[in-house]
């Protein structure tokens, strides 16, 4: 009996030792670094990749000098269930479990994106598409998913006018539908409880509201016309007035080469304000802060009319013939 027990005793101070062996060589692993050799890469783990997958990537990456280790180090740390798909930046000077604590973080890398204001869906979507963060087709035919708009309470065919423009910090891991719903989920913070409500005192609906600012967006024109060009809109559209803006008749044109011609504005599309009446069916690009104030607040005259006076600013009148003598002075005779 003697003899069992000290048997006993010797065979668990050994598995102790060994056990305790392993943590010190594991512990080691764990806190050295990856390569005294300094080198700095980006490594992307795909969605939906396995942890032995993913193992694989970071193995190739060189980001992995021993990978039965690192397989213990993550299940000790239950690290394997809980990496997330994303384009990560490594430096070889990390330490194995700095790399899994990253992957698990979902610490991506992060690409600043300028979408300027008055930029078109299909523009947005060529912008991310060279930016490597989209594919373009699938990115616009999203856009106009009806379960996708419905879970964003939009209730336009499309998301133009919802993406807002500015500098987003945008990740490949994000997808066509994640960037659609991070630029929606940024207009809804622009667009208060407070201009819903003003919106509602000018019997306009949130999508008329868009609508009508992707329009002053896109007339142009110093910050502070813009109250005036959206009072031309609004005096118009009380009179039964067609609005007759030519940058609703360009969002209709394919491939527009910059010159609006005569049989352009003639054309029957619903987006042509010279043959419909009222408001377009939907946003003609995404406008930003300064179009929607001044489609809420527009100012106090009773302007019908505007011309640019190609120097980026417009003449304003409240009659046709001061309008006809405008268009004469800065459109025509410039012309000849």
């Amino acid at each position: 009996m003697i003899i069992v027990v000290r048997w006993i005793k010797i065979i668990t101070a050994v598995v102790l030792i060994g056990i305790s062996f392993v943590c010190l060589i594991l512990w080691n692993y764990t806190n050295s670094p990856i390569d005294f050799e300094y080198r700095e890469l980006t490594v992307e783990i795909p969605r939906g990749s396995s942890f032995a997958q993913t193992a694989d990537i970071l193995s190739e990456a060189g980001m992995i000098r021993h990978k039965k280790k690192f397989y213990l180090l993550a299940l000790v740390t239950d690290a394997s269930k809980h990496i997330k798909a994303g384009e990560y930046v490594l430096r070889s000077s990390m330490t194995p479990m700095a790399v899994l604590e990253k992957l698990m973080r979902g610490k991506v890398k992060g690409y600043q994106v300028f979408i300027p204001e008055g930029f078109t869906l299909s523009q947005i979507a060529s912008r991310l598409e060279n930016q490597g963060l989209a594919d373009r087709e699938t990115f616009i035919s999203l856009a106009s998913d009806s379960r996708l708009l419905s879970s964003l309470g939009i209730e336009e065919e499309s998301a133009e006018g919802y993406l807002f423009p500015d500098t987003h910090m945008l990740n490949k891991s994000m997808g066509e539908e994640g960037i659609i719903r991070f630029m929606v989920r940024q207009f809804r913070k622009v667009m208060t409880p407070d201009m819903l409500k003003r919106a509602n005192e000018l019997g306009l609906t949130e999508g008329e509201v868009v609508t009508l600012a992707s329009i002053i967006e896109k007339e142009g024109g110093p910050l502070e016309e813009r109250p005036m060009i959206s009072a031309v809109f609004h005096n118009r559209l009380k009179r039964g007035m067609r609005l007759q803006s030519d940058p609703t008749v360009i969002y209709d044109i394919e491939d527009f080469d910059g010159n609006l011609r005569k049989a352009d504005l003639q054309k029957e599309t619903p987006y042509n304000t010279y043959r419909i009446d009222g408001l377009p069916p939907g946003p003609i690009c995404n406008p930003g802060m300064e179009a929607i104030e001044a489609a809420l607040y527009p100012e106090s005259v009773d302007f019908l009319y505007f011309v640019s006076k190609n120097n980026g600013s417009h003449q304003f009148s409240s009659n046709l013939k001061d309008h006809n003598k405008a268009v004469l002075k800065y459109q025509i005779k410039r012309k000849k």
